[in-house]
Order: C-alpha cells, then sequence, then structure tokens
C-alpha cells in the first residue's frame, strides 16, 4: 500500500523526523524556495498537513490541497489554521494537548520568579564585578504570600494555578464561567476587576478571534506600576502596542513573556527596555515534552489514515 503524501510545514527535531519520513511520503515545505510552485506541484496529492501551533494553515494553502483530509498541529495552539475553511471541507484537525501543559506552567511560574527576583541581572551583578566593586545587588519583589490572577482556567492555567498555591498566594481566576474544579479560587468575571486585584497576572488562555488582545490598554493599566504580566499563551491574546506604551512609561511594572507577534522578529522597542523578561517561545521546550508532542501528531495521522478514531480532535 502507498504511503500517505504529507505536507510539513516546519521542521521537526530530527527524532521526530525520521519516524514521519518512515510513516509517509514528505514533502517539506519550509525547505522550498519557490514555495507557491510547490504548492501548485504537490499540492493535488496532499491528503494530510503535519504543521505546528505557530505556522498553522492558511486557507490558500488548504485551498492548494483539494485532497486533504487531516491537519496535525505540533502543538496546543491551533489559532494560526483556517477552521473554518477546514469545516467547510469536512478536513479533521488535532493537535497535542496535555502532554505539554505541565512544562508550559513550569515555564510561567520560573518566567514570574526570575522576573520578580531580577534573577538575570543578579548574575551579570556577579559576572561583571559589580558585586565587589558596588556591593549587594539592588532589593527586588517577594512572590509568596501575595496576589495573582490567572486569565484562562484550562489545563495549563489551572496547572499554574496550582503551583502557585505552593506560595500561599490569593488566587484568582478569570473564564467563561466558574469552574467546578477551582472552589477554591475566586472567579472574577472581568478581567479589568481580575488585574486591579493582582500582584501578578497569568495569561494561560487558548487565542481565538473573542480572545484577540483580551489584555489591553484598560486590563494593563489595571495591573498597575506595582503589576506583573505573565504571558505563556500566545501573542495575540495581549495589545503589544499598549503593552509596550504601559511598560515604557512605567504604567505597568514589568511583564515575562515568552510570545510575540510576528515572531522571531519581535518590535524592536521590546529590547530597549529593562523591565521586561523575553523568552523565545520554549515554554514546551523540554526534551521529553518535544518528543511526546511528535509522537501524538505521528498517532494522530496514523489513526487517521487507519479509519481509527483521532486521539486529540479540535475539529
Amino acid at each position: 500500500m502507498d504511503k500517505p503524501i504529507i505536507l510539513q510545514i516546519g521542521p521537526y527535531p530530527q527524532w521526530d523526523q525520521e519516524p514521519l519520513d518512515a510513516a509517509f511520503r514528505v514533502h517539506r515545505y519550509f525547505e522550498s524556495e519557490d514555495k507557491t510552485a510547490l504548492l501548485a506541484d504537490v499540492g493535488p496529492s496532499i491528503k494530510a498537513i503535519a504543521t505546528r501551533g505557530e505556522l498553522g494553515a492558511n486557507r490558500a494553502m488548504i485551498e492548494a490541497c483539494p485532497k486533504l483530509e487531516v491537519i496535525s498541529v505540533y502543538g496546543v495552539g491551533f489559532d494560526a489554521v483556517d477552521l473554518q475553511a477546514c469545516r467547510e471541507r469536512g478536513i479533521r484537525v488535532t493537535n497535542t494537548p496535555d502532554v505539554l501543559t505541565n512544562d508550559v506552567a513550569d515555564l510561567g511560574i520560573a518566567m514570574m520568579l526570575c522576573q520578580s527576583r531580577g534573577m538575570l541581572g543578579a548574575e551579570t551583578w556577579v559576572r561583571d564585578g559589580s558585586w565587589a566593586q558596588k556591593g549587594l545587588y539592588p532589593l527586588k519583589r517577594r512572590v509568596w504570600g501575595r496576589r495573582a490572577g490567572v486569565l484562562g482556567l484550562g489545563r495549563i492555567g489551572f496547572e499554574v494555578a496550582k503551583r502557585l498555591k505552593g506560595f500561599d498566594m490569593k488566587i484568582g481566576y478569570s473564564d467563561v464561567e466558574a469552574k467546578s474544579y477551582a472552589t477554591d479560587m475566586e472567579f472574577v468575571a472581568d478581567p479589568v476587576k481580575l488585574a486591579k486585584q493582582s500582584d501578578f497576572l497569568f495569561v494561560t488562555l487558548a487565542a481565538s478571534a473573542a480572545t484577540r488582545h483580551i489584555v489591553g490598554k484598560e486590563v494593563i493599566e489595571a495591573l498597575g506600576p506595582e503589576g506583573m504580566l505573565i504571558n505563556i499563551s500566545r501573542a495575540s491574546n495581549i495589545d503589544e502596542d499598549a503593552l509596550l506604551d504601559a511598560l515604557e512609561t512605567r504604567k505597568l511594572g514589568s511583564a515575562a513573556l515568552d510570545v510575540f507577534e510576528g515572531e522571531p522578529k519581535l518590535n524592536e522597542r521590546f529590547l530597549a527596555l529593562d523591565n521586561v523578561l523575553l523568552q523565545p517561545h520554549h515554554a514546551s521546550g523540554t526534551i521529553e515534552t518535544r518528543k511526546a508532542m511528535g509522537q501524538l501528531v505521528r498517532d494522530n495521522l496514523a489513526a487517521h489514515f487507519a479509519g481509527q478514531p483521532l486521539l486529540t480532535p479540535v475539529l
């Protein structure tokens, strides 16, 4: 039996690439110098797309593949996939939830600690001789016992909240409705109110048209000059211009960010700031989790072509 023909949108680690190449006939979109020509050439034969969360698959790509049956996303976010185009043609979509949840939550907590205690600056203080020449490092802010807000109490948000409890924090959260599994946390329907009562605001909600710029000027300024914004979700959930304005004017105390509009070419205004921690979209970036994500991408593809139920369907 011929191997199904798939289009791979972005590179995967070698431990994923080798079994993918063994199981399917793979066309590597990311290696093509003329991507339009590639789609015109191989699009009519493509049965599946293997992509990454931030790369997705737009309508033009989907329409160039008239035999497309399934899109398997390496990542939990699927907002870069044109779901409407998929619905119109009955194309299935999968992602890789759960396997990355704990690592993403871990990084969010680490970013909070690193930024609040000034750990990057403190290391430089040691390395450049400032400790010996100038004395003690400037005082920073504590984490334990303060107030945290979690915007989006799904899988990742709930794991963040569980970790925050270890710091004896008062925890509130916003979501579309109160969650039965969070009776020991305060439900705050209004994100502005949540921000106003929080020292640390974690953005952990899934991205969609409805959540675009949900963290805008009002939420950011409600968090205030002593507050910290931590984003381990999607860049589109935050109005970057409003965020940059607030950081530059100190209307917001600080931020810790793992995602950016237009990444990896982020807005250069971020680079001039000393009150933001910048990370290269690597919240799920552990060997263990990335191997599990790659396996789930392949398992979903294999299940589809074997006529079996998808393991983690989105559509």
